[in-house]
């Protein structure tokens, strides 16, 4: 697979300004206001140590937070303390993203160190939201207030945010457009590994999708069904119980408004229509579970189920789904089974979770509560490949250019290094 960026390893760098921008976005406890997991930090730190092993003065701007997570927006400082903890050299933190304070901690930054610059957050056009009222176009992108200041400073611009792939906000497409840019090594990894599913998936290839977040599963479905990415599409969660409601499966109220009041019933006609293009792709719970008196329950799936609220699936749909996956060379996950933070309902995020590490396929999963439930109850090291991205790898598994990577495919056109 020929991978049309440029590559940081191999690259002179010794003596280099560099702009880099990773993801470190990092949750955050309400209370303390200090970072709970550090796996993005851990991620991104190995292309930081390599830039000021290899003499580079590094600048990273990065975001924390944002208008939907405005309790996380927070400045960068400890995630300075903890990537000099990681890299061995000295990260600073300057509370300033572009004005005359950054700019001169920027010029003043030796070799071999790296100053974190103020949270990118703290400007509009950084905003998630910011792109629902106005519409940059790349060029105009590129003379925004801190682009057009950061970027003579610099003679390199290095990417290590695949996670925020999907984003076009400036610190992603405006600095490619005007400085030589290369991928860092965590972008270059998350990139091929979920490349190697897109393209080139040894077959036969599952997808098992579930979680809260439907819109994911329903816009990667008919993608790889289409293009053959995936042999079998799994089901779980609020995904499968969409699906047998497409199927003309009657639930009762308190699963229907449960559905109703967070808009997932709009996906029931283009389940309908999946489930007539590809009748035979699709693999459905037979049973799901519910809570009664605190104590869990499992009902096997009829044309009209009781009156509950289903928040897992059940053991029947467990081992059916354990024995397909055994037989799969490449399984691809994101979302959970059911609502696994309530121990009621774990048995099938954990049971399916089981199977994919316990089965020979090459495994890619991803996604937030993916990756943490994933952990709790297997650990990350049982799967072949562990992304740290959400929304851009679900857009990405969708066969739709990402914004970055057109970014740094043209800024490779342009500059080859």
């Amino acid at each position: 697979m020929e991978i049309k960026m440029n590559a940081l390893k191999g690259l002179d760098i010794a003596g280099k300004k560099i702009l880099f921008r990773p993801d470190i976005n990092s949750p955050i406890d309400p209370e303390t206001k200090k970072i709970v997991n550090d796996n993005r930090l851990k991620k991104n730190a190995a292309t930081l140590q390599y830039m000021l092993d290899n003499g580079a003065a590094v600048a990273l701007i990065a975001h924390q937070g944002d208008t939907q997570d405005y309790q996380n927006l927070i400045p960068l400082a400890e995630h300075a303390e903890k990537l000099s903890m990681l890299t061995g050299h000295k990260v600073s933190y300057i509370d300033d993203v572009c004005g005359p304070a950054a700019q001169a901690a920027v010029r003043d930054l030796p070799a071999g160190e790296c100053v974190i610059l103020g949270n990118l957050r703290y400007l509009g056009e950084e905003l998630s939201t910011f792109g629902n009222f106005v519409k940059l176009t790349p060029e105009q992108a590129k003379h925004v207030w801190h682009v057009r200041t950061l970027a003579p400073l610099f003679d390199l611009y290095v990417n290590d945010a695949f996670s925020a792939a999907h984003r076009d906000a400036p610190s992603m497409v405006a600095f490619p457009a005007l400085l030589p840019s290369a991928a860092g090594f965590q972008f270059f990894t998350e990139y091929e590994a979920l490349s190697n599913v897109l393209n080139g998936a040894e077959h036969p290839s599952m997808f098992v999708l579930g979680g809260a977040k439907i819109s994911d599963a329903f816009g990667m479905m008919e993608p790889v069904l289409k293009n053959g990415t995936a042999d079998k599409i799994l089901t779980t969660g609020v995904t499968g119980i969409i699906m047998h409601l497409a199927r003309g499966v009657k639930f009762g109220e308190k699963q229907m408004q449960f559905l109703k009041d967070r808009d997932m019933l709009t996906f029931v006609e283009p389940a309908k229509k999946y489930l007539e293009m590809f009748s035979d792709s699709f693999e459905l719970p037979r049973d799901l579970a519910f809570e009664k008196d605190g104590a869990r329950h499992e009902v096997m799936v009829t044309a009209e189920m009781p009156d509950e609220l289903f928040c897992d699936v059940g053991a029947q749909t467990i081992a059916d789904y354990r024995a397909l996956l055994a037989t799969a060379k490449t399984i691809f996950a994101n979302g959970p089974a059911g609502m696994y933070e309530n121990a009621v309902f774990e048995n099938g995020t954990k049971g399916v979770w089981q199977a994919i590490a316990d089965s020979d396929a090459y495994s890619v999963i991803g996604g937030g509560d993916t990756v943490t439930s994933a952990t709790k109850f297997v650990g990350k090291e049982k799967f072949g490949y562990v992304c740290t991205a959400g929304g851009a790898m679900v857009r990405f598994m969708s066969g739709k250019k990402l914004p970055l990577i057109a970014a740094m495919e043209q800024s490779y056109e342009r500059c080859k290094l």
